[in-house]
């Protein structure tokens, strides 16, 4: 399993990076321009995935959900006023923890709790946890897609088949 694991985190870092490509070929005031949508601009569903991401992280090293989230609001605001290029930075500094912590795993299937504030107690895995790290960011990039048509533009592909053909 910690290799599908491993390749499914790779496919979200690899997306990540298309998408943000992409961004960065479009006029740059798209990133934080005002759109009726689940989320008021782009640059606001980028910063949601990563601190989500973020989040997940600090779970799967220890933390409980209630720090993590703490930690995760208090960088919201920065997050969403970064440009496209630092957006990009912060997506590779977190991917090479990600990696680092990923890498040190001795068991994927470690049963890990998770006291979620809005829905209970969990128990879960890291691998589930990755999984659902990954999947949690193709349904926002998803929503980027549909943003940039609502402004005129299209996105890129970026699902996991394309992804492995460009392995």
């Amino acid at each position: 399993m910690d290799h599908s694991v491993l390749k499914m985190y790779d496919y979200h870092i690899w997306a990540n990076e298309v998408i943000l490509n992409r961004l960065k070929e479009l006029p740059q005031e798209i990133f934080h321009k005002e759109v009726k949508s689940g989320f008021s601009s782009v640059a606001k569903v980028m910063s949601h995935i990563y601190l989500t991401d973020l989040a997940w992280l600090e779970i799967i090293s220890g933390k409980s959900m209630s720090d993590a989230i703490a930690h995760t609001h208090q960088l919201r605001e920065q997050m969403e006023t970064k440009n496209i290029e630092e957006m990009k930075a912060s997506f590779y500094e977190l991917s090479k923890r990600y990696k680092e912590h990923l890498s040190g795993q001795k068991d994927y299937e470690k049963v890990i709790e998770v006291d979620n504030p809005y829905a209970g107690l969990l128990e879960t895995t890291v691998s589930e946890t990755i999984l659902h790290v990954v999947t949690h960011g193709s349904y926002h990039r998803g929503n980027i897609a549909t943003m940039l048509r609502q402004m005129g533009h299209t996105s890129v592909m970026q699902d996991f088949g394309l992804f492995l053909y460009s392995k």
